[in-house]
């Protein structure tokens, strides 16, 4: 079976920032978002929000050690305790080896993207400019529909180049029998061959059935990967 990492978590807070969330938020960015420009972004560009952060499910140990703060030693860890299924999980392993303080900077340059449906209000601080007021705005709409309402939603408070900058560090699970392949292909570390083969067995009638087809070709820490991004409705 895949590892569940069991470390205790030790989260660092980061201050709250100033922009206005509610009553006051915790972005650095103010400005109105423009409500046609985040709902043209739609439920596309999970792919594109992503790309800017390296995953610790998939990045290599080269690329892990360019992150500031991580070294060869730290980096070889990180690999080493994939595959990891929430940021919780992330952060026990590099806080523990490098400190709270390290481990937060490291967060603008590396991420496991968090479900906004499962994610904890712990898991939401973790990410970079994120406090109390705006960990609140991200529960308060749960459940998301997709990525555009997050989008929508978040926009009431922040900019939209702050809201962007947000989308990287979250998704919202595709449904199994509905996603289109544009969809499946922003899943992180998704293949064309791959996609054809979450399609190739549609519908599905329970996860067990998505666990037992995709498992034929990748094992079983990756279905569990894998899994995180999925959900049948």
């Amino acid at each position: 079976m895949f590892r569940n990492h069991t470390v205790p978590l030790a989260l660092a807070m980061i201050p709250m920032l100033s922009a206005g969330c509610g009553g006051g938020g915790d972005s650095a960015e103010s400005e109105p978002a423009a409500a046609e420009s985040v709902e043209a972004m739609g439920e596309t560009g999970a792919a594109d929000a992503m790309a800017g952060l390296l995953n610790p499910n998939l990045a290599g140990e080269d690329e892990l050690g360019s992150v500031p703060g991580i070294t060869a030693d730290v980096a070889a860890a990180v690999v080493g305790g994939r595959p990891y299924l929430r940021a919780a999980d992330v952060h026990a392993v590099l806080s523990g080896a490098i400190g709270d303080d390290a481990a937060m900077a490291a967060y603008e340059s590396l991420w496991l993207p968090i479900n906004l449906n499962d994610v904890t209000n712990d898991e939401i601080l973790l990410i970079p400019g994120v406090g109390d007021r705006m960990a609140h705005e991200f529960e308060e709409y749960r459940p998301y529909d997709g990525m555009g309402e997050f989008r929508r939603e978040i926009g009431k408070y922040v900019d939209e180049e702050e809201v962007e900058r947000l989308a990287q560090y979250v998704y919202v699970p595709i449904d199994l029998n509905s996603a289109t392949r544009e969809e499946i292909m922003a899943v992180p570390g998704m293949t064309e061959r791959m996609a054809h083969e979450f399609e190739e067995y549609r519908p599905y009638t329970d996860l067990d059935q998505f666990r037992r087809e995709i498992g034929k070709y990748v094992d079983e820490d990756e279905v569990a990967r894998f899994e995180r991004y999925v959900t049948l409705n």
